[in-house]
């Protein structure tokens, strides 16, 4: 009987020893796989941290290198770098638990979003700046063209006015010198003997000019003989810092056609040897000649 007692109560403490072994390799189980999936989420925690972070650095990297470019957009750029700098800094201070991460990563993608559509702005005002440097460019060419072309415009005007200016001028030509011999008839004999001579006759051609001012025009006609002295009415007359000391004047009413002048100056006694005739326009000479009696 005691036996059986004592089978009995060997056999409920190993019962109870069972189940107890039971329970504690139950325990340890549940303690084991707790830790791992401690070390699973740490270790989650830990990437996802880290791909946050690698993101956030990513999209400074584009915000700086856009901000670089120095467009009209770099203060709205910048301001948008400075909220993903100071992201940063406070995800590299955090926990880095789920929560947080999350949270984080909820802030990321807003900030990207932000990015994305600054970035198109950027880009379609650098296109917009591209388009008007070009234009501005072929502007410049244009007008650097169009400034060459109006100096070369200019150059030839200048050009032409100046050959206008000496095309319109009068030329004198042809001047020649005679003397002639008065008969008591009236009738003048061409002569080159200095005593026999009464009148030295002047004469020259002013040539068609279309261009040329018409109207009355006067020439101022200097005669000297061969001792240097001034025939006619030695006449002095002042240009400027200039004097002129002439035989007569005579006055053409020129049309812009040919006219022939002929002017007869008196005198006697004339001395043999060579006549020289000086044809001014006002103090500028124009034309002269020579001529000898003998």
């Amino acid at each position: 009987m005691e036996n059986q007692k004592s089978s009995s109560s060997l056999k409920a403490v190993i019962a109870v020893l069972a189940i107890l072994l039971v329970g504690s390799l139950i325990y340890i189980f549940k303690m084991t796989s707790d830790a791992d999936t401690v070390k699973t989420e740490l270790k989650t925690t830990l990437t996802e941290k880290e791909s946050v972070m690698k993101d956030l650095q990513e999209l400074k990297s584009t915000y700086d290198a856009a901000i670089a470019e120095n467009t009209s957009m770099s203060d709205e750029l910048i301001q948008e770098r400075d909220k993903v700098v100071n992201l940063m800094s406070d995800l590299s201070k955090s926990k880095g638990d789920v929560a947080s991460l999350s949270k984080y990563r909820t802030q990321f993608n807003a900030l990207q979003g932000n990015m994305k559509v600054l970035m198109a702005e950027n880009e379609g005002l650098k296109k917009q700046n591209t388009t008007l440097t070009t234009q501005r460019d072929s502007t410049v060419v244009v007008l650097g063209e169009s400034k060459k072309y109006n100096e070369v415009l200019v150059g030839q005007n200048e050009e032409l006015a100046k050959a206008v200016e000496i095309g319109s001028k009068l030329t004198v030509l042809n001047t020649r010198g005679s003397a002639f011999k008065l008969r008591s008839s009236g009738k003048q004999i061409e002569t080159d003997k200095a005593s026999r001579a009464d009148v030295l006759r002047v004469s020259f051609t002013i040539p068609e000019n279309p261009i040329a001012k018409s109207g009355e025009k006067m020439y101022y006609v200097q005669v000297i003989d061969s001792k240097n002295n001034v025939l006619g009415d030695k006449k002095t007359e002042t240009f400027g810092d200039n004097t002129l000391t002439y035989s007569f004047t005579t006055v053409v009413q020129y049309d812009n056609k040919t006219v022939q002048v002929t002017q007869d100056l008196k005198g006697k006694d004339f001395a043999k040897g060579t006549y020289y005739i000086n044809i001014f326009d006002t103090d500028i000479l124009v034309s002269k000649t020579s001529f000898i009696l003998r």
